[in-house]
């Protein structure tokens, strides 16, 4: 029996066009065909929301936007969506199209087969082709973190950070009440607690083609993530039962989980409501 799939695609004040082609190239090109393509759209403008309505009438999939005034963080978002899917297989991909529908569809695949649990699109694998490459400094900032996560971390990869990413059900499952991470940190924190919990991850490598227009700070992001990275690490030898890691654990208080976060927004959103 063919898995079900439904896609996540995660926006910050979204270029609309863009956002909108990139949606109807993975309708039309993941295979197997999406259930649902859920746009999670972060400091959403009513200007915004009305352009992409038109989506849910064009695209050849069901296409379901879930609007926030505020801005929760890439992994916030995603968190969300996948919580809001009920298929066998979940995926992200970035809404600046970087990752085109066509890689976007062999990293869900290598779940959908049953090759791996958590797959992770990679633009720096061997195997990768890069058609429009990073500015010196954000290529630089990029290689030099992912060369000391591979080494931090007891899962190697070339690449944590790619916007691709596919998980099945039952991992999601497993992982999803350990995640902290708001922000661009959630990708490493995914991997490094996947991969601690005893599933497997694979590396799949894909067409890349940066976006210009990304208004990531490099020097801020890298502090962020390099932040994180301690703390996932730190979390992932928690969870594979390290002493040392273990007992810090019990010395300190527990960061609040993203599910924890969205139950205490709930209650928050409904008290103001009344």
């Amino acid at each position: 029996m063919t898995r079900t799939v439904g896609l996540v695609v995660p926006a910050y004040r979204p270029d609309v066009d863009t956002l909108s082609t990139y949606v109807e190239a993975l309708a039309a090109h993941v295979d197997p065909e999406p259930t649902v393509i859920r746009i999670e759209l972060d400091a959403a403008t009513d200007e915004t929301e009305r352009a992409l309505e038109t989506l849910s009438t064009s695209a050849p999939v069901p296409v379901t936007i879930n609007a926030v005034a505020r801005r929760r963080g890439k992994g916030a978002a995603i968190t969300a969506g996948f919580e809001a899917l009920e298929t066998d297989v979940r995926a992200f991909a970035d809404a600046d199209g970087s990752t085109p529908a066509s890689s976007v569809r062999d990293v869900i695949e290598a779940v959908v087969e049953g090759r791996a649990n958590l797959a992770a699109g990679s633009r720096r694998h061997p195997d990768a082709v890069v058609e429009s490459h990073q500015s010196f400094a954000r290529k630089r900032l990029g290689d030099v973190f992912a060369w000391t996560a591979s080494r931090v971390l007891d899962v190697s990869l070339y690449d944590y950070q790619c916007g691709a990413k596919a998980i099945d059900s039952e991992t999601w499952a497993a992982v999803r009440t350990h995640l902290c991470e708001p922000g661009f940190a959630w990708d490493i924190e995914l991997i490094a607690l996947t991969h601690a919990l005893g599933y497997r991850v694979l590396e799949v490598p894909v067409t890349w083609e940066d976006d210009p227009r990304s208004t990531v700070s490099p020097i801020g992001t890298s502090i962020e993530l390099g932040l994180s990275l301690c703390r996932s690490r730190h979390r992932a030898k928690h969870i594979r039962g390290d002493r040392v890691h273990t007992a810090i654990a019990n010395q300190r208080s527990q960061p609040a989980t993203l599910l924890e976060r969205f139950v205490r927004d709930s209650t928050s959103d409904s008290c103001e409501e009344r």
